[in-house]
């Protein structure tokens, strides 16, 4: 009686984990997203403008069955994201094709489509800052900032100077912005100068930059028209990008060059070229730079003398994708600067404008 017993309970405890896997198994099972696509809508589509206004910007939507969040990949950049629009601004200037990889994800693996848009972008470039030093006295304080003392070690650059915010080594006068280096006792240093920056201010991100300057002269003098990252005090140097757009040594007259320092490169950079100049010290010349997401490119009276397009792109090669402020300076001996001449008592950069476009 006791064995029937027995096996009765053990057939009962085998119908009961039987129903229970069977009660599991009508539990419907997670799948991966599926029906993925992806829409774009360009700004400012008409019969007259079917690939949009020229602004670049497309508002996209993703649509998929059963997503809890995507991965787009766009012109090299990967945006994550957990709702399904988005709206993205296309730069390369003129009528081009882009190639939109769209990935959905959730628990149980993802699924991915890719799309291609032609979209517009204008390639005339518009004036979106400037300083055309109209106002005599001290510098436009809307659009300047200063860097005074030495710096660390001479501004990283053994230079001689202490750089101040008087109008003894920056003021705008007869419409000219005037960078001027002295020797002169100062603050325990023998040369004073001045070191501008709209950092603050003005930053930007892609785009042409043109100063028109005429250039000081002095054996020891090193002027500069340049650009930082602004994100620099976060990352640091040469992490976050500089382009220097122009740089003048007075001991080698008749040359100039730009140059760009970024992880990968920097301090004696290899991402570097000279020029050739006449009367730099006697006439006024256009210094630009043109940066684009593919490039940068410099250019002397709008003639291209240099362009940096590193086949690979990355935070080493590539930090240009950052906003950058500018930097004018006259620095008096350093590294580049070298040998000050013992005669040198003072000289001045002079700047008839500054001038953004985008």
């Amino acid at each position: 009686m006791y064995k029937i017993k027995s096996l009765l309970f053990v057939f009962l405890s085998i119908a009961i984990v039987s129903c229970s896997s069977d009660s599991n198994n009508d539990e419907p099972a997670t799948t991966k997203p599926s029906n993925l696509s992806i829409i774009g809508k360009i700004v400012g589509v008409d019969n007259e403008n079917p690939n949009g206004d020229g602004s670049g910007i497309v508002n996209f939507t993703i649509n998929a069955t059963n997503a809890t969040s995507y991965k787009v990949l766009i012109n090299n950049e990967t945006l994550d994201l957990t709702q399904n629009t988005f709206s993205y601004t296309f730069t390369k200037k003129g009528t081009n094709d882009h190639t939109i990889i769209v990935s959905a994800y959730n628990a149980s693996g993802f699924t991915s489509t890719t799309s291609t848009l032609k979209v517009y972008v204008n390639d005339v470039l518009a004036l979106v800052w400037q300083d055309e030093f109209e106002q005599d006295g001290a510098p436009n304080t809307s659009n300047w900032g200063y860097n005074t003392g030495n710096g660390d070690n001479g501004w990283g650059n053994n230079e001689s100077e202490y750089y101040t915010d008087r109008l003894d080594n920056a003021k705008v006068e007869n419409g000219l912005l005037k960078i001027t280096a002295k020797k002169e006792s100062y603050e325990s240093f023998q040369y004073t100068s001045a070191r501008l920056l709209t950092a603050g201010k003005f930053e930007f991100t892609y785009g042409r930059i043109d100063v028109k300057a005429k250039l000081p002269a002095g054996g020891g003098l090193w002027p500069a028209i340049w650009t930082l990252g602004a994100n620099i005090n976060t990352v640091g140097w040469p992490t976050c990008g500089e382009i220097d757009i122009m740089e003048y040594v007075g001991n080698n007259p008749g040359h100039i060059s730009s140059a760009l320092h970024t992880a990968s490169s920097s301090g004696a950079t290899v991402n570097y070229k000279a020029n050739t100049i006449t009367n730099e010290t006697t006439e006024f010349h256009i210094y630009s730079m043109v940066w684009t997401e593919e490039s940068i490119t410099f250019l002397l009276d709008d003639v291209e003398y240099y362009t940096y397009n590193p086949s690979t792109k990355n935070n080493q090669t590539w930090p240009f994708s950052e906003k950058q402020f500018i930097i004018l300076n006259v620095a008096v001996g350093g590294n580049l600067g070298g040998t000050i001449d013992p005669d040198f008592v003072t000289s001045t950069m002079e700047i008839d404008y500054v001038r953004v476009y985008q």
